[in-house]
């Protein structure tokens, strides 16, 4: 054991020279330029147009017949607005999640618009702003503020008529 220790200390040495000239021809070199970030580019949806109406549709099967059937609903609450935004737009990334597990985590200001940082339970950071739909009620921004997104909801009722309703994410402050 005590040959083993004679031999390891003839290893070491107390000289760290080298080191330190290393060190100062690391430090004596010209920095670097760090490139900007790109560009965020935002989401666009796209709405698949078939070049033929007549054509048929690829997500029905061709070998079952398919019925159209028409029910009949007095006074539903649905305005021609209303049924335009439910039927004629293609869903945004954050309407898969419901509006309580959506968190609000601060603004950006543009010169024309105030854009609001949304952090999904997924971690994913998402930018909206006014005229965005978030939520699974079809909530539409109407007002994106500092400590506050101002949402108007269009929700079904057990009786089957359809309203609207106000709703709003504030703030969260760690």
């Amino acid at each position: 054991m005590l040959s083993s220790l004679l031999v390891l200390s003839g290893c070491v040495s107390r000289d760290i020279s080298d080191l330190d000239q290393w060190i100062t021809e690391v430090l004596a070199r010209p920095g670097g330029r760090i490139e900007p970030l790109p560009e965020i580019k935002p989401y666009e949806a796209y709405a698949y147009q078939s070049a033929n109406e007549s054509s048929r549709d690829p997500f029905v099967s061709f070998y079952n017949s398919r019925r159209d059937e028409v029910v009949e609903v007095v006074d539903t609450g649905l305005t021609k607005e209303m049924e335009a935004e439910i039927r004629n737009r293609n869903r945004e990334e954050l309407e898969q999640f419901e509006l309580d597990s959506l968190r609000m985590v601060g603004t950006l200001e543009n010169a024309d618009e105030n854009w609001a940082i949304i952090n999904d339970p997924d971690n994913t950071v998402h930018r909206i702003k006014v005229g965005n739909y978030m939520g699974r009620n079809i909530g539409k921004v109407i007002n994106v503020f500092e400590d506050r997104i101002e949402l108007r909801e269009i929700v079904q009722d057990s009786g089957g008529r359809w309203e609207e309703r106000q709703a709003a994410i504030v703030l969260v402050e760690e």
